[in-house]
């Protein structure tokens, strides 16, 4: 049965895109509007009740937000493709540990910087000088912990590509490419080369190379 991937253009839906080609899982996509307003339509709240993105179909199981789906596929195909969850009990915790903390610290402040940066033009809307400045603090914040973090270990919970970075790839992309922003991460030695790494990664870039974002012009 082939896994239906509901938005794949927006970035967290990126995520479960990314783990579900490193657990050689296959799947198709669909597309869904959210400029038009399709995530709040009859039909697609029937998936979603909260009309947000990303949801997979899977026959005829149901699965929404992005980090329980990528945690999903990683159990259900444990011994399949990459590993993505640790081989002992202590990695795994602490690949929980760090899906946790992109989830609480690093998650805000930078979904908060690309709403103001990228999309609130969009929809007309005048960006709020204090609240990118407070976010772009926050988040340095953030990244400061993150470089003593990859001084120590190759990737976030140790030394293997996990869920846990995977999470990170789809804002990383926009503070780096689209958001002039890109000095938080070349500015930090070991984070810069950890993005170097992973967004190296072939299935990350079969991920962007497919769904690409596009600016509205």
């Amino acid at each position: 049965m082939v896994v239906k991937v509901y938005g794949p253009v927006f970035a967290a839906t990126k995520r479960v895109l990314v783990c579900l080609i490193e657990k050689e899982v296959e799947f198709e996509t669909v597309h869904v509007d959210i400029t038009k307003g399709e995530q709040k339509s009859p039909e697609y709240l029937k998936l979603q009740p909260f009309g947000v993105i990303p949801v997979i179909q899977d026959g005829d199981y149901t699965l929404y937000e992005s980090r329980a789906i990528m945690r999903y596929y990683a159990e259900k195909y444990k011994s399949q493709g990459v590993e993505l969850l640790g081989k002992t009990i202590e990695e795994r915790g602490l690949v929980e540990q760090w899906l946790d903390v992109e989830a609480t610290n690093f998650d805000p402040p930078i979904y908060n910087l690309a709403n103001q940066l990228m999309f609130s033009p969009i929809v007309g809307i005048t960006p709020n000088p204090k609240l990118i400045e407070e976010s772009e603090a926050k988040l340095e914040s953030v990244l400061n912990i993150y470089e003593e973090r990859l001084s120590k270990s190759k990737y976030l919970a140790g030394d293997f590509f996990s869920l846990a970075d995977i999470s990170h790839l789809p804002f990383l992309d926009y503070l780096v490419n689209y958001m002039g922003k890109e000095y938080m991460v070349k500015d930090r030695k070991h984070v810069s080369g950890w993005w170097g790494d992973i967004s190296s990664k072939p299935s990350w870039k079969k991920v962007i190379q497919l769904y690409k974002y596009k600016p509205p012009i």
